[in-house]
């Protein structure tokens, strides 16, 4: 049946009731209740609008633009809107081919349930007792505007159709959140108008007059009218001052609910319709919006403007051709649009003739805005901060509607001026959004994917605090001897300092590995120069070697969680149980190595403990979480790194209960493959020039052993150089000459001379100084490194077709 609002008791003002279609849409914009009240209204049986698409039986589709909010999910109605919509429009009716008249309403629900739109809607036809002339417009007013807010929500479950009382309430808890349904209904359009539960305000002013009449004193001989005209003029001046301040108070409370810059616009928009005009479309300079900081300078001809959102009470999908969200537009000369931004004052034309019209239109190519604009009154006004242009709003009000005059131009630039306000500190806020982003991608690590026997992958997740910046860190370090170094740090605290901090450690971390220092030896050095740069510096770290030809791992911890080991024979995970030192920066503190035997297809993984901490919990539960999903089986690397995420996410939302990761994550996962002896070679030569012919037959025995006859003139080539500068720089003990196959081909030569050779420019007449270039320039890739022993020359040649030199 077909339920009403109850009527309101508000002084001596009696509310309308309007009866009522209720409807309830999910996430995927399709019906899930149906109420007998719209199968009157729109004349769909309830079997046939369940499961149906809600545009195709409703004209809601302004409610059902999701696409562009920020946390929406997937689909038109993925994402929780914020805000509620309302509208109107003309309708066909499926049943009868008759056209309606439609006002609705629609509400954005959120909640575990499948519920995500509750649209009320009604038949305009059915509003009797007013003027000819008046014009009815949907709204929404706060239910602490009037005082039987509480009678209708213990009446709102009772319009619900076919829900139980949890989901009932759910929704009754949201309504009354965003606000009740209203009319704006205007008389003659004297006076703007404040949205109220049903009653039309020109009834108060009317009553109002009729009390002035009758207590007129007899002896005033001039007529009943004039009496009343005396006052009336100034009633209605102090009247539409009190509407107006109440409207800017309205939107004013309604925009800068986020620092989100799209949202915000959104709600400035969406604020002036339909009660200050009919359509409203928001501009903003492209540098702006790209959040690329403060504009320089005026804006002229040549500024390109972004249109940003769109709102309007048209008949969907009229201006979505014209004027689409999202086009970027250079304005012509010879318009209003570049008159208002040029001069940064509003631009008022209360009539836009055809023969003006036109001849707007007729700067713009491509496209014919003379049904949109001719005929009807615009309102152009500038969005401004500090005395710089932002961008602008263009607004319009229907034929039929009362033109903008100058109160209107006053309003709107109070309007104006309160968004621009709002909409600059949202642009700061995006502009120090993309530097931190921009800083804290510069500082991270571009992790090779695949190293010598050991596959990685790798996830970095800002957190919520302070600008979403922060000091976790990870990398993975080439070593010489076919060696990976696996490292994650986390700087304590957040902000800018934290990661200008953590980029001065990794940097350090990357300088002290290429010394191949043991473990402990690292964090040390690490820990002296923390101590060295400043008393605040204070960091933990896990630093990690893995070495895949004795398949073990050498690892050292400075006051960091422990890894997880996920053993490939049976599946299992735990925390490897690591003598713990102080962080880095404390000093003073020993810093242990352990080393730890692993198998081909182990997985290692290392994090920071944003990832495993929830607020009043003790961090051993979310350790426990984490070795329980590191031993889920995943196709791939990436997939593994995503199931440990959203496994730790979901549980930290569970536990914590407030929905949100506040620490930043980094995390680094290993496959630690090794390498087949069948796939190393390694000899030992003499300190004779001689060897160095031995070692090119040595190299290309193997090679072809190997199947590589392609690389076989490369890698005597870049051999042949390598053994040659040992044989010449060793001083007491022999060369080593080692080939590792993986992907591509290794090569190692290490002597006992501790100093690094050099790549330098050899002249025509000099004898040496080319080895290193015609290594450089031959190989993919190569190194030196130091060793306790002496130093180690590698290159590695690639294996995926054949060799190419000059």
């Amino acid at each position: 049946m077909r339920r009403s609002l109850p009527p309101m008791e508000q002084g001596t003002e009696v509310s309308g009731r309007i009866p009522l279609a209720v409807v309830v849409v999910d996430a995927d914009g399709l019906v899930t209740h149906w109420s007998s009240g719209a199968r009157k209204l729109f004349g769909r049986t309830r079997e046939q609008a369940l499961g149906a698409p809600a545009v195709d039986l409703m004209p809601v589709s302004g409610a059902l633009r999701d696409e562009d909010l920020p946390d929406a999910a997937d689909g038109a109605l993925g994402g929780p809107r914020s805000y509620p919509t309302a509208g109107r429009a003309r309708m066909t009716l499926a049943a009868d081919a008759a056209q309606a008249d439609v006002l609705w309403w629609a509400y954005p629900l959120v909640g575990p349930g499948p519920e995500r739109l509750l649209v009320l809607a009604a038949d305009a036809a059915g509003l009797t007792g007013g003027a000819p002339d008046e014009r009815f417009a949907p709204g929404f007013a706060l239910h602490t505007e009037f005082p039987g807010a509480e009678l209708l929500a213990g009446r709102l479950p009772d319009i619900l159709p076919n829900m139980g009382p949890a989901t009932g309430g759910r929704i009754v808890a949201q309504v009354l959140e965003l606000g009740y349904p209203v009319l704006e209904i205007s008389h003659h359009e004297r006076v703007p108008v404040t949205p109220d539960w049903g009653m039309p305000r020109y009834r108060e002013r009317q009553a109002r007059r009729a009390a002035r009449l009758r207590a007129a004193e007899p002896e005033d001989r001039r007529a009943p009218e004039a009496v009343l005209d005396d006052g009336l003029d100034d009633d209605l001046e102090r009247a539409a001052v009190r509407e107006r301040l109440e409207f800017l108070n309205e939107v004013s409370g309604r925009i800068g609910s986020s620092l989100d810059l799209a949202r915000t616009i959104r709600e400035v928009t969406s604020a002036a319709v339909p009660r200050f005009a009919d359509f409203a479309g928001t501009h903003l300079r492209a540098q702006v919006l790209a959040g690329e900081g403060f504009p320089d300078g005026p804006p002229d001809v040549t500024t390109v403007w972004h249109r940003v959102w769109v709102e309007h009470n048209d008949e969907p999908g009229r201006w979505d051709d014209t004027v689409p969200v999202g086009e970027s537009i250079a304005f012509p000369e010879h318009t209003p649009f570049v008159q208002c931004m040029v001069t940064g004052e509003p631009v008022l034309i209360p009539y836009i003739s055809d023969e003006l019209g036109d001849r707007i239109a007729g700067q713009f190519e491509k496209r014919d805005l003379r049904p949109l604009i001719n005929g009807r009154s615009i309102l152009i006004v500038p969005l401004k901060a500090r005395n710089v242009v932002l961008g602008f709003m263009v607004l319009l009000r229907r034929a039929g509607r009362e033109a903008f005059d100058d109160m209107d131009r006053t309003t709107g630039a109070e309007l104006a001026a309160r968004a621009g306000l709002v909409l600059d500190n949202a642009r700061m806020y995006t502009y120090q959004e993309n530097v931190a982003e921009t800083l804290q991608d510069s500082m991270l690590p571009q992790v090779t994917p695949r190293m010598a026997g050991c596959d990685t992958a790798t996830r970095y997740l800002p957190g919520t605090r302070l600008g979403r910046v922060g000091g976790d860190w990870f990398d993975a370090i080439k070593l010489s001897g076919s060696r990976t170094a696996l490292v994650v740090g986390d700087v304590m605290g957040h902000g800018l300092n934290s990661a200008a901090m953590m980029g001065q450690l990794r940097t350090a971390v990357q300088t002290v590995a290429a010394l191949d220092l043991p473990p402990a030896q690292l964090l040390r050095n690490l820990d002296d120069l923390a101590q060295r740069l400043g008393e605040h510096y204070l960091a933990t770290c896990l630093y990690a070697v893995y070495d895949p030809i004795r398949s073990e791992l050498l690892l050292a911890n400075a006051g960091h969680i422990p890894p997880v080991l996920v053993r490939a024979q049976d599946g299992r995970s735990a925390l490897l149980d690591l003598p713990t030192g102080a962080p880095i920066g404390v000093g003073g503190v020993p810093f242990e190595t352990a080393t730890v035997r692993v198998a081909p297809g182990d997985r290692l993984i290392l994090c920071t403990d944003g990832l495993v901490e929830v607020r009043g919990q003790d961090i051993g539960a979310g350790l426990a979480a984490l070795c329980e999903s590191a031993a889920h089986p995943a196709a791939s690397m990436d997939d593994a790194c995503d199931t440990v995420i959203r496994a730790l996410a979901a549980s930290s939302r569970e536990k914590d209960g407030r929905g949100g990761r506040k620490d930043d994550v980094a995390l680094l996962m290993a496959r630690l493959n090794g390498i087949p002896s069948d796939d190393v070679a390694q000899w030992r030569l003499a300190l004779d020039p001689e060897e160095v012919g031995r070692a090119r037959r040595l190299v290309r025995e193997r090679l072809l052993r190997w199947g590589l006859p392609h690389a076989v003139e490369t890698a005597e080539l870049l051999v042949s150089e390598a053994v040659t500068n040992a044989v010449g720089h060793a001083h007491t003990h022999h060369v080593v000459l080692r080939l590792v196959r993986t992907e591509a081909l290794l090569c190692e030569v290490s002597d006992d001379d501790h100093e690094l050779p050099a790549l330098l420019t050899a002249g025509p007449d000099d004898e040496c100084g080319r080895g290193l270039r015609v290594i450089s320039e031959l190989a993919r890739e190569w190194g030196t490194s130091r060793t306790r022993q002496g130093k180690t020359v590698w290159f590695e040649q690639a294996l995926t077709g054949p060799a190419r030199h000059s």
